[in-house]
């Protein structure tokens, strides 16, 4: 503000300001309020949601170790249709692939887990899904569709040791002998489960002719 020769022509300034800029001033404090708590707000339902699902998730697993699969399946629906998008949805859908498989009912696993592939928000679970669809197409025989995902996933990234496997897995089915050692040893270098069973999958390989 300017200089004032008396204290009446500053309140009169103060005046004059105020009417001209108090409005956004005040809607100006209010929008920063509202941001701040809105954020806090916010957090804290992502919070409660989250711990929501956590606790839902844990029930759909303590359903699924026991024998009430239509006590697992309906809070795997619960579960979809509280968080669908989530990751805790498409965990749901492992376990629904989990129930359907201790059930019988291979189809039906393998469209939960071919669910999590194309829909899960993070690819390390689109991965696990891939792999244990692929262990099913194997045990199936599906050996071309099991090699196709096999092969999509065995070079990079988690899981690269297990898919190898697979990949070893079947080369061995067909009597590709050079192909499975050559997979099994990819496997093992990369780590993956259970290393001992793939060194005696390899060392029962046919001798290279």
């Amino acid at each position: 503000m300017a200089d004032y020769e008396t204290d009446d022509e500053k309140v009169e300034a103060i005046k004059k300001w105020w009417k001209e800029n108090g409005m956004s001033v005040v809607a100006g404090v209010a929008i920063g309020l509202a941001a701040v708590f809105g954020w806090r707000a916010w957090v804290e339902h992502r919070e409660l949601v989250g711990q929501q699902a956590s606790a839902a998730f844990e029930q759909l697993m303590a359903n699924a170790e026991g024998e009430d699969s239509a006590a697992a399946l309906a809070q795997a629906d619960a579960i979809r249709a509280g968080f669908g998008g989530s990751a805790y949805a498409s965990l749901a859908d492992l376990m629904v692939a989990r129930v359907k498989l201790k059930a019988g009912d291979a189809a039906g696993a393998v469209a939960a887990l071919e669910q999590v592939m194309t829909q899960a928000p993070d690819p390390a679970l689109a991965r696990i899904a891939a792999l244990r669809l692929a262990r099913i197409l194997l045990d199936k025989g599906d050996l071309d569709r099991a090699a196709a995902i096999a092969a999509q996933y065995a070079d990079t990234g988690s899981f690269s040791g297990d898919f190898a496997a697979i990949q070893g897995d079947i080369a061995a089915s067909q009597g590709r002998v050079a192909e499975a050692r050559t997979a099994y040893e990819r496997a093992i270098a990369a780590g993956a489960s259970l290393s001992q069973l793939l060194k005696l999958k390899l060392d029962n390989l046919p001798a290279a002719g």
